[in-house]
């Protein structure tokens, strides 16, 4: 009798995802690998061509070059410490920085107050220092619903990519955020940019 459950227990998750495919991804097993590899790639940001780095971000390396130093391609192992740690970071520096809106575009770090640049650098470096690879961590900026310009730190782990804003506490995959994506970092050098349109 509990084989008959299991069969039938199959057959509807088949059924279900089959409801879910368009009519070229349901014909057969190929399909369905194409539809586990498209859901793979939306995990992760797909850098496109090459771009020019945000201005004030090539500043911020002229007087920060350790925060732009090049370092070798990393994935940060996506685990409950790893989680729990992104968050805690998050949390802490959403917490720190006061809020305000910079009349000048200039990018800091570990700032009593500033913009969400300042917000999205600060994690990146207390991250850093507490053992996560730089390349890992990639600066990207973005445009809200609304249409304003915003910077955000994101996090590239094995279980995908992962936004740490600070209008939210709560760590988001990339695909899943409100924002319209325009350019990220290169993992091996900061101080290459990529557009993602």
């Amino acid at each position: 009798m509990s084989t008959l459950k299991n069969i039938a227990k199959f057959c509807a998750v088949v059924a279900l995802s089959a409801t879910t495919l368009t009519g070229a991804q349901a014909a057969g097993i190929g399909g369905f690998a194409r539809t586990l590899n498209n859901v793979e790639a939306v995990k992760r940001i797909s850098m496109q061509r090459t771009t020019l780095a945000p201005f004030s971000y090539v500043l911020f390396c002229k007087k920060n070059p350790g925060d732009c130093r090049r370092s070798a391609k990393a994935t940060i192992a996506w685990n409950s410490q790893s989680r729990r740690l992104l968050e805690r970071v998050n949390r802490q520096v959403n917490r720190a920085i006061k809020p305000r809106n910079e009349r000048s575009d200039v990018w800091n770090v570990g700032t009593a107050s500033g913009d969400c640049e300042d917000f999205a650098l600060t994690k990146r470096r207390a991250l850093i220092r507490a053992g996560i690879p730089a390349s890992s961590l990639l600066m990207a900026v973005a445009r809200t619903r609304y249409g304003e310009g915003h910077a955000v730190l994101v996090a590239r782990t094995t279980a995908g990519d992962f936004v740490l804003d600070n209008r939210g506490n709560a760590l988001r995959e990339w695909h899943r955020t409100d924002l319209s994506w325009l350019k990220i970092a290169s993992a091996e050098n900061p101080r290459i940019w990529y557009a993602m349109n």
